[in-house]
């Protein structure tokens, strides 16, 4: 199926702007390095550009992607250090596929549905080499959380691929990581992260909503 997003444009700034005072907010309740707050201020602009079709995303997904890094370095998340290099040269990727799919700067993308049986294949998939990440990490790493790490770094390369690639299926494997990592960043104490990731999973609504609610096509 395809869709030309439409999303709401008092609601979306709003919704901006609730996350990023939010960031603040976090900031000071629970202080970290100051990079934590500039990645997580970021983190909202990218994923709700992204929740209403704005190639801008990937702009501000550049930056985030550099200062994430550096916060999983300082707490040896190892796997999400991996991705995030798969993340940059999938931005770049995106830029390409949006574009030919509609998104410029005035303009959102064109998004569209995986079939059932592909979605379902794709899950099954995710959750047997996910385990397998996580039994490696364990043994071979000094990751603290080697399946948590497992389970949201496996998983984010299909949701990041779904993303580039304009389906609407991305914000259900979204929502599925993000509340992994509100428990990953809770143990580890990093306030900024920890509220990202909060906001993160409902923007995952937000965007699944604007993806899909007019939604008249066929399947691709």
């Amino acid at each position: 199926m395809q869709l030309k997003i439409n999303a709401n444009r008092i609601f979306a700034p709003t919704f901006l702007i609730t996350g990023l005072t939010l960031q603040v907010i976090a900031y000071f309740w629970m202080p970290d390095t100051p990079w934590s707050l500039v990645s997580g201020m970021l983190g909202i602009c990218s994923v709700v550009l992204c929740s209403v079709g704005n190639i801008f995303t990937f702009l501000f997904g550049f930056a985030q992607i550099a200062t994430y890094t550096y916060i999983c370095y300082r707490n040896n998340l190892y796997g999400n250090i991996g991705i995030n290099v798969f993340y940059f040269l999938s931005q770049l990727y995106g830029i390409y596929l949006w574009r030919k799919r509609g998104a410029n700067t005035t303009e959102q993308v064109q998004t569209r549905r995986l079939p059932i049986k592909t979605w379902l294949l794709l899950l099954a998939s995710v959750i047997v080499v996910s385990l397998l990440t996580g039994f490696l990490l364990d043994r071979y790493t000094d990751d603290p959380h080697p399946y948590l790490d497992a389970f949201t770094t496996v998983p984010a390369i299909l949701a990041q691929v779904l993303l580039v690639l304009a389906y609407s299926e991305q914000w259900i494997m979204w929502f599925a990581i993000d509340i992994i990592y509100v428990v990953l960043w809770a143990q580890a104490g990093n306030g900024c992260m920890l509220m990202q990731y909060i906001f993160w999973c409902l923007n995952c609504v937000y965007g699944y909503w604007n993806w899909t609610r007019k939604n008249e096509g066929i399947n691709e």
